[in-house]
């Protein structure tokens, strides 16, 4: 017959104990990471079979604060787990929390960077201030948005140079196309030309370039005569205002710029 745990030696007893809490944050642990990969895997899939850009860049974003995640229960357990076992053994934790306290100091003096680095990162997928896609201006880079890392993020500039931006750097983010991208049009004319038939002119070129049906899905709005906007040194400046799908907003201005300048031909309107 066994006798009662109570029976046993008090180093059998703390044994015991240790073995059953270790085992305990072990088993819970991975139960934990299961459950938080197997809802992740579940919706990752989903967003990342689509066919929109911002669902892949969602299901990155997903899978990178899920791993964040996971990596902070472990850590959890594991300190807690070695605070119980050393309190069952009658170890004082006191000399080794001022111990870590100093080793931590230490590190931090030297590591502060990274762990600037990966908290920046994690603030900006939580917050998502910009997703894969986007055209953003942080650390003092242009570009678009190739990979949004826990530690960096990775852009891509006009020129096709990869520029790794330290998330720890990123004091300003500036989205450049959070829904939708603003592009701006100004022609300059010639002073003797007719200013109020070159507005009509572009107006009305812009209008047509909207509602051209291979055009059409790339607005987001109807364009906007602002009108002259400059009287510069040799032209009157007239600028017009195109909302579009950040996707194309390029290849929308210099479509529209192709045509406008068919257009003012035809007008006979001078462009110096």
């Amino acid at each position: 017959m066994i006798s009662p745990v109570s029976d046993w030696p008090q180093w059998a007893q703390n044994l015991l104990l240790s073995a059953a809490v270790v085992v305990t944050a072990v088993i819970t642990w991975f139960i934990l990471r299961w459950v938080i990969e197997r809802w992740v895997s579940s919706k990752s899939a989903t967003l990342a079979s689509g066919d929109e850009l911002e669902d892949r860049a969602k299901a990155q974003r997903l899978e990178t604060i899920a791993g964040t995640l996971e990596t902070l229960l472990g850590m959890l357990f594991a300190v807690g787990a070695i605070v119980y076992v050393m309190l069952a053994w009658g170890i004082p934790i006191a000399p080794l929390v001022a111990g870590a306290s100093v080793v931590g100091i230490a590190i931090g003096f030297g590591a502060q960077a990274i762990v600037r680095d990966v908290i920046g990162g994690f603030m900006l997928l939580v917050e998502d201030q910009y997703s894969i896609g986007d055209v953003v201006a942080i650390g003092g880079v242009t570009g678009t948005v190739q990979e949004i890392r826990l530690r960096t993020t990775v852009l891509r500039g006009t020129d096709a140079s990869l520029y790794h931006v330290p998330n720890g750097e990123v004091r300003v983010a500036t989205n450049l196309t959070p829904d939708y991208s603003k592009v701006v049009i100004d022609i300059g004319i010639a002073y003797d030309s007719d200013v109020d038939a070159a507005i009509s002119a572009i107006a009305d070129e812009a209008a047509r370039f909207r509602a051209d049906p291979d055009w059409t899905a790339a607005h987001v709005q109807d364009p906007e005569m602002l009108g002259v906007n400059a009287l510069g040194g040799s032209v009157v400046v007239i600028r017009t205002l195109f909302s579009t799908d950040p996707e194309h907003r390029w290849a929308v201005k210099r479509e529209f710029l192709r045509r406008l300048k068919n257009r003012l031909d035809e007008e006979g309107i001078g462009v110096p």
